[in-house]
């Protein structure tokens, strides 16, 4: 029972955390699309927003982790790596919607790698494969976005759809660990 706990206390953990970041995501790309990828105030603090809650969701994971484990690496690269971008989108968005496209796809690259890093080393959590998946697709698009943005593209909104296909991965990750651990409960 010991080796079951510490599994089940951080998949409820990471569970409450991807049901949060699956609402949060929602709000914030319909806001995104409400704003119209229009310069100003508004956007600008949507595109700080996002990856200082990513850093916070991040860190809390790690807390969640406990003492029994020590945080990896990848996950304090996240947490450092998306306050950075967060300053970084602050500034890039006073520039040009495509500066600021271009900051949001180098950070879907830096901020996928780690994703998909922890997702695997947390898979014996479940749920995780959804979240690997998500890592990778962040690699991918981050590509994408960062070329357009260095192409002049100012279609900023389009992270917002991207934003919430992670919103699917989170959300699909927490019902699989609502599963596994309901399966654990009753075991």
């Amino acid at each position: 029972m010991s080796d079951l706990r510490p599994s089940t206390t951080l998949g409820s953990a990471l569970r409450r955390l991807y049901f949060v970041r699956f609402g949060f995501t929602v709000v914030w790309a319909a806001l995104l699309f409400l704003a119209g990828g229009a310069l100003g105030p508004f956007l600008t603090i949507l595109l700080i927003l996002y990856p200082l809650f990513d850093a916070g969701s991040v860190f809390w994971q790690i807390r969640a982790e406990g003492e029994n484990r020590r945080a990896k690496v990848s996950e304090w690269i996240n947490v450092v790596v998306s306050v950075l971008v967060a300053i970084t989108l602050g500034w890039a968005s006073t520039v040009s919607a495509a500066t600021a496209l271009t900051v949001w796809g180098v950070w879907a690259i830096g901020a996928g790698l780690p994703q998909l890093i922890t997702a695997i080393r947390n898979r014996r959590s479940g749920g995780q494969v959804p979240q690997m998946l998500s890592g990778g697709i962040s690699l991918f698009a981050g590509a994408a976005f960062a070329a357009q943005g260095l192409q002049g593209s100012g279609m900023i909104t389009g992270v917002a759809g991207y934003a919430l296909l992670g919103a699917v991965f989170f959300l699909i990750s927490a019902i699989r660990l609502s599963v596994v651990l309901k399966k654990q409960v009753a075991a």
